[in-house]
């Protein structure tokens, strides 16, 4: 050990204050507090300490949102825990679609759906799902009661033109029956070789005569009363007028300024009246039909009422009515004796193509772009037959000369014949491979059905049986429409080539 180590450390001297140490202790804090206050002055002016008048944050109200979410969670949890859930799946679904949220989740069961239901109607409210109940109930009834029929007042010239009608029909209704009696009572070896020989007759149709009617399509034609004359209607917007069998020129309708869609003779015209009454009846894709006579080549009357297309016009067998349909999916009756519309008859949920009136006066048939086609009573002003079966549109509808069967032609490339006295369909004949355009009956006695289609090409049909008899080729264009001549003896059909043309047996 050195010497240094050898000494002993000197004793710590206390110090000992004799009175009060206030004095002091005011001198020791102050200069504390000068130095701290130097300090952060200091640090304020370097940038190291940023303070900022005017902002606190007031932890209190921080402190109370929190609590109050806290309390609405527990309020929530607490009336979900009151809420009455159904345990069946279904109903959960249903109450949670009614509610407008998804019936299910990725990974959701039954328990977990009905715990959402349940936190859903914590939010909104028990009384939310029965709101929309009724809701849904209010909106059903009220769906309900727009597909009722309803009825209104009609005016007092409708009653008048359905009475007439009644008595117009009812004669003609017993001389069809009497007929088809007498009918009945013919040996039926005698029908069967008159039969035969028909349809042989009809296996002999040729092409005797071609015409170019005009400039642009030929869309309809149509043979007077006395299988005399053959009218025809133009894309042109023209009306001709021809004789037949030699198909010379007449006349030519001027007064449309657009596609014509169809133009028939009026019963009885050329027959038993005069030249300067209203023998024809014309409509076109404007909304226009005019009403002519054999005299003038301008239109002595027009008929105005369609907002939409009218697509066709056909005339009643009286002649004193015209039915017009139009594809504001409706068709209209007038009375050409008190001159006014008598009916404006809605139904069709498109536009409403073709119309044709029963042989006996009492009916109406109507075939529609929504592919259905309606039986009208004009007499009563009901529908009494409807055509469900064809999947595309009904664009021609014609009535069979023995009153109950019914042909239709259809874009679905089908001609469908129907038993009304059953209201069914009687049969299905695959005519064609292209959409039918028109549809004929012969019109004496019904022993064949033509058919038009866009195939270019007419085919004639036995009827009863349905089996192909002759097929009339020849067009180089869609036929858009066919028509046989009142006596039976003359087929005419027209074409998008510009041309019609005339068939006879030989």
């Amino acid at each position: 050990m050195s010497d240094d180590e050898d000494v002993a450390p000197a004793p710590k001297r206390t110090r000992v204050y004799y009175g009060s140490l206030e004095e002091k202790e005011r001198e020791r804090l102050s200069s504390e507090s000068k130095r701290g206050g130097d300090g952060v002055k200091a640090g304020i002016k370097a940038g190291n300490i940023n303070i900022s008048s005017g902002e606190y944050l007031e932890l209190e109200e921080r402190v109370s949102e929190r609590q109050n979410d806290a309390l609405a969670a527990f309020e929530q949890r607490r009336r979900a825990r009151q809420i009455t859930v159904s345990t069946d799946d279904a109903e959960v679904k249903a109450g949670l679609r009614a509610l407008g949220e998804p019936i299910t989740l990725f990974g959701e069961g039954p328990a977990d759906r009905r715990e959402r239901l349940r936190g859903v109607l914590s939010v909104v409210g028990p009384d939310a799902l029965k709101k929309s109940r009724r809701d849904e109930e209010k909106a059903k009834r009220s769906q309900d009661e727009c597909q009722q029929t309803w009825y209104h007042e009609g005016s007092a010239s409708l009653k008048d033109a359905r009475l007439w009608l009644a008595k117009y029909s009812l004669p003609r209704a017993i001389k069809r029956l009497e007929a088809a009696r007498a009918h009945r009572e013919v040996p039926e070896a005698t029908r069967a070789i008159r039969t035969q020989e028909q349809q042989n007759s009809l296996r002999n149709l040729n092409n005797f005569c071609s015409q170019i009617g005009d400039d642009r399509p030929i869309s309809f034609c149509h043979f007077s009363p006395d299988s005399k004359m053959l009218a025809t209607a133009s894309w042109s917007g023209l009306c001709k007028l021809w004789s037949v069998p030699d198909c010379s020129l007449i006349r030519t309708l001027r007064g449309h300024s657009t596609n014509v869609g169809a133009v028939v003779f009026r019963p009885q015209a050329g027959v038993s009246l005069d030249q300067s009454d209203v023998s024809l009846a014309s409509c076109a894709t404007d909304g226009s039909v005019k009403l002519w006579n054999l005299k003038s080549d301008e239109p002595v009357a027009d008929i105005e009422g369609h907002s939409d297309r009218v697509s066709r016009v056909s005339w009643h067998p009286s002649g004193r009515f015209l039915g017009t349909t139009s594809y504001d999916n409706s068709w209209r009756l007038w009375d050409l004796e008190v001159q006014e519309e008598i009916l404006h008859q809605e139904g069709h949920s498109k536009g409403v193509h073709d119309i044709h009136f029963h042989p006996d006066g009492s009916l109406a048939a109507t075939g529609g772009l929504d592919a259905f086609g309606r039986v009208w009573d004009l007499r009563t002003g009901r529908c009494i037959v409807f055509l469900e079966g064809h999947l595309r549109e009904i664009y021609s509808v014609h009535f069979s000369p023995n009153g109950y069967h019914l042909a239709t032609g259809s874009g679905d490339n089908t001609c469908k014949v129907w038993e009304l006295r059953t209201r069914k369909c009687l049969y299905t004949v695959p005519a064609h491979q292209n959409l039918l355009s028109s549809v004929r009956f012969q019109p004496t006695d019904g022993h064949f059905l033509l058919t038009g289609a866009y195939d270019n090409m007419a085919k004639v049909w036995s009827h009863p049986g349905w089996t192909p008899l002759k097929t009339l080729a020849g067009h180089e264009g869609k036929v858009m429409g066919v028509d046989v001549s009142p006596d039976g003896k003359q087929i005419a059909t027209c074409s998008y080539d510009r041309t019609f043309k005339l068939w006879l047996s030989e």
